[in-house]
């Protein structure tokens, strides 16, 4: 691709900020250097000595430190953190409502913000008037902004309420206007903090569907959020930052398990016993001890990105039919099997493996690990020890292309011993997660065939158990 399509070019952007302890310090600051430099110049004149400056009164604090990045035409470039990472700081200055202090930043093109919707409203106005006076304020001229009234109306749904002021306005009709004055803009640039998330799920659905559309049209999108399945989703690649600085950038798949892995506490403490490596064995659900697939069905491991908290890493990624022979082309219904062995280099409590199957359109079709499973594990595994894991999974899935990783994780032995007392919410709080191939291969699934001829099994992403009846009267 050529330079021309980079809409976004960021270079070693830095922003500081100056922190003062008290008003008086910041005037201090003020003052002061002022006085001793008119001072000194004053001295000099007179072959006076120089006076040195004072200190400074106040503390740096840098919010963003040597940030890099491009984003190209048509593309959906996500940008994540936990909170105080400098995400909003850097859309600021994409924005241009925020200066920064070095580096460059190379934005082309017309910018829809979507950083905190509504804000060029005026609650006295009506919602008519208010989409006259957001799309001047966002460069729009009134013949443009009269030629997407009605679409802008359309989106919004609001009906009647559209000639009523907004401070009449319930907080999801004033989203859903905001919202469709921004994303009618045409811009070619669209930058989104945080603002989908406080809508319900029919306005969500409306909302990426729009965002597709301008993506489609040659758009670069800008998603800030903290739910990683949407950045996993709809990013192609993002940014990680920690505390101002950046930490990874790459496909949105390895940022997110590199996000997760930021603050991540290890487990150190062993129980009293230790698995040596002659104790370990593997058992799935009502089947023996794990068979090695032949070494043609092993995957070549050498381009992929492993990402590793340090406790393990991934020896060997095998993909197989249910005779346990290599196979990368499925019917629907086939039984994957999920092959991979991994090496600890520290102790862990209990191994947790697990499978997430993507579509082509980056949407998780299947995810689950050990910890869904009613199946027998090793405890308290020490450094050096292999890992052997199989998952097994009926293909029950749409016809297409499919890319999958795998990734071990481990629990403490109080806890797996305690899982059905554990909700979800308090399970993502207590794993550690050891070591993920994002991106470990691809397969695809086709039709079922009989007697040579093709059958679809049912339509959309999985095949859902179920019954179906009818009746004539």
């Amino acid at each position: 691709m050529s330079s021309k399509e980079v809409v976004v070019d960021v270079r070693n952007l830095s922003k500081r900020y100056e922190i003062y302890d008290t008003p008086r310090e910041r005037l201090k600051q003020l003052v002061l250097p002022h006085i001793y430099r008119a001072a000194n110049r004053a001295g000099v004149a007179l072959g006076l000595s120089k006076h040195r400056s004072p200190s400074r009164y106040f503390r740096e604090f840098w919010a963003l430190q040597d940030v890099s990045f491009h984003v190209r035409r048509g593309e959906t470039f996500g940008i994540i953190g936990r909170n105080g990472s400098g995400k909003s700081t850097l859309l600021q200055i994409l924005a241009g409502t925020l200066a920064h202090t070095s580096g460059e930043v190379d934005v082309q093109g017309r910018i829809a913000a979507l950083l905190e919707l509504g804000s060029g409203f005026n609650p006295e106005f009506t919602g008519r008037e208010n989409v006259f006076l957001n799309g001047r304020i966002l460069g729009l001229t009134k013949k443009e902004i009269e030629a997407r009234y009605a679409q802008i109306v359309d989106f919004a749904d609001i009906g009647e309420f559209i000639e009523q002021p907004v401070k009449t306005y319930s907080s999801g009709m004033f989203l859903r206007l905001s919202f469709a004055v921004q994303a009618h803009i045409d811009a070619s640039i669209v930058i989104i903090d945080e603002a989908l998330a406080v809508g319900d799920v029919f306005f969500r659905q409306k909302c990426y569907g729009r965002l597709e559309q301008l993506r489609n049209s040659g758009a670069a999108i800008l998603l800030v959020s903290h739910s990683m399945p949407d950045i996993e989703q709809y990013c192609e690649k993002a940014i990680l930052l920690d505390q101002g600085v950046q930490k990874f950038i790459g496909p949105s798949p390895e940022a997110t398990k590199h996000y997760y892995l930021l603050h991540q506490t290890i487990e150190k403490q062993a129980p009293s016993e230790v698995c040596t490596r002659e104790d370990v064995a593997f058992h799935g659900e009502g089947s023996d001890t794990v068979v090695r697939p032949p070494d043609i069905a092993f995957l070549d491991l050498s381009a992929k990105s492993q990402i590793s908290n340090g406790q393990a890493h991934c020896l060997a990624i095998a993909l197989c039919n249910a005779k346990n022979e290599p196979c990368n082309s499925f019917n629907q219904g086939g039984i994957a099997i999920f092959h991979c062995e991994f090496e600890l280099t520290d102790y862990i409590g209990v191994p947790i493996f697990g499978v997430v199957i993507r579509n082509d359109k980056g949407i998780i079709a299947h995810g689950k690990n050990s910890w869904q499973y009613e199946v027998d594990l090793p405890v308290g595994l020490k450094a050096g020890i292999k890992i052997v894991c199989r998952q097994e999974v009926a293909l029950q899935l749409g016809i297409g292309e499919y890319s999958f990783e795998v990734g071990l994780a481990a629990v403490s032995e109080h806890d797996w011993n305690n899982r059905k007392s554990i909700s979800h919410e308090e399970w993502a709080t207590r794993y550690t997660t050891l070591c993920v191939v994002a991106d470990a291969g691809q397969f695809s699934v086709g039709f079922v065939i009989k007697d040579g001829i093709s059958f679809l099994t049912h339509h959309g992403v999985a095949d859902l158990p179920g019954k179906i009846s009818t009746r004539a009267y």
